[in-house]
């Protein structure tokens, strides 16, 4: 065979063994990072960034923020929507979750919104599909300056609020906000329930129909009655 034969025959045994190769791994491995727009905010966790010419549905990786209706929740969404709403960012692909939805991480100016929810107390390390150090980390520093979320000792994970497990049980104690006004004192900053011995001082003036309104509006759960 002709040596200019023989090292053509080699360059296309090889192109074809690279195309078998690339072909055989999941789909998600051939993605590279990418730069597009925010163009929606679904909240907290899920945002959509432009890629390729249409909106592509993006769940950010390692964390699970608060759902709409949990304590926080809100506040997650507002937070993802100030960095990255309507700003070019850049995608780190991971992978895919069955409802199709790209998992990934996302930088903007040097930050990652993933770490910077953790960080803020907006979120939880999403441990069941992550298994990095350093985010568990930023969780157990948010936890120690109650930061966020974390100013309620008594947080539902998402993943539980989600199969409707709302319910808290705490050392004994029962708690289940539906349906129970709060009072909360507009000095001290402590919220209690009907039960409390505080609950009609001079100064618990503040109403709140849930736990998670007092909360949000920057209260605490009172010591005694732990509500």
């Amino acid at each position: 065979m002709p040596k200019c034969s023989f090292v053509n025959a080699i360059k296309s045994l090889i192109l074809s063994l690279v195309f078998i190769l690339a072909s055989s791994l999941p789909l998600w491995s051939q993605n590279t990072t990418w730069i597009g727009k925010v163009v929606g905010v679904s909240d907290g966790d899920t945002i959509t960034v432009m890629h390729n010419g249409k909106g592509e549905k993006i769940r950010l990786y390692g964390i699970d923020c608060p759902e709409k209706g949990q304590a926080f929740g809100k506040r997650a969404k507002q937070f993802s929507s100030k960095m990255v709403f309507g700003r070019m960012v850049e995608a780190k692909p991971i992978t895919t979750d069955k409802y199709g939805r790209t998992i990934a991480w996302i930088y903007i100016e040097g930050k990652c919104l993933n770490e910077e929810l953790l960080k803020a107390g907006l979120a939880w390390h999403f441990k069941r599909y992550s298994s990095e150090r350093y985010l568990a980390e930023l969780e157990t520093q948010a936890r120690q300056e109650k930061a966020g979320l974390w100013r309620d000792p008594h947080s539902v994970p998402p993943w539980d609020f989600r199969h409707g497990e709302t319910s808290i049980i705490h050392q004994g104690f029962t708690s289940d906000s539906q349906g129970i006004v709060y009072h909360g004192n507009i000095r001290s900053k402590k919220f209690h329930k009907p039960s409390c011995r505080s609950y009609n001082c001079k100064n618990c003036t503040a109403i709140f129909q849930s736990r998670e309104e007092a909360i949000e509006a920057g209260y605490d759960p009172c010591g005694l009655c732990r509500p």
